[in-house]
């Protein structure tokens, strides 16, 4: 981050900074590594110097939508810290959290391309992690959990969930919830009282398939040109 992020922005400053994290994030969840600030500036209809004035370059960007991010789940942790029911706690995040990543769609990307090693980032890394194991240790102590339940598993379940959620948004968006439970009842957690989500049809089964982003060779139809 530079450090003209550190102070207040005026408020149309703010809503261009905000317009452009915004598109951002919508590019980089199509597109990954190919979308360039030029092209964020196009999209979100601001010109190119005033992205280059909030953002140098893309790792800029990228590392203020990981802390962007990364605010939102130590507010989600330190908030799940102060339950006292370890169990309840423990839940609360990982529902919380999953819910975050289900809709988030360059998270995997944002994380996977972040200056995770540099300050001030490596401090909210770690310290995200000292909340998460401590919510673990807590759950297992308090029998809420079975007992080789590890801060780990809490980073798997996410995996788990955001690789669902990824393949069903655009055909049962709230398919994710479903196999989040089927998960937190198999690390032993008290099967929440909401109601729950329907296994998906066959038809949106189908519609989830993966797709081929190249068509195949038609080799019938070489074999037919010689």
């Amino acid at each position: 981050m530079t450090p003209e992020t550190h102070r207040p922005l005026r408020a149309d400053a703010e809503r261009n900074r905000r317009l452009i994290m915004e598109t951002a994030d919508r590019m980089f969840a199509q597109r990954g590594p190919a979308a360039t600030l030029n092209e964020i500036a196009r999209e979100a209809g601001v010109g190119v110097a005033t992205v280059y004035r909030r953002f140098p370059d893309l790792q800029t960007l990228i590392d203020a939508l990981f802390t962007e991010r990364f605010t939102e789940f130590l507010q989600l942790a330190t908030a799940a810290e102060e339950q006292p029911d370890p169990g309840r706690a423990l839940r609360h995040y990982m529902i919380e959290a999953a819910q975050w990543r289900a809709r988030d769609r360059a998270l995997e990307f944002v994380l996977a391309n972040a200056s995770i090693d540099t300050r001030p980032i490596a401090e909210m890394r770690d310290h995200l992690g000292r909340l998460v194991d401590g919510l673990a240790e807590r759950a297992v102590a308090a029998g809420a959990v079975r007992e080789d339940f590890a801060s780990a598993d809490v980073y798997a379940f996410f995996y788990m969930v955001g690789a669902v959620a990824d393949r069903t948004q655009d055909v049962a968006p709230d398919a994710w919830r479903r196999y989040a439970e089927v998960l937190l009842t198999g690390f032993g957690l008290e099967e929440a009282p909401a109601a729950h989500t329907s296994a998906m049809t066959d038809g949106q089964l189908r519609r989830a398939w993966p797709k081929p982003s190249v068509r195949p060779p038609d080799d019938a139809g070489q074999e037919r040109t010689k």
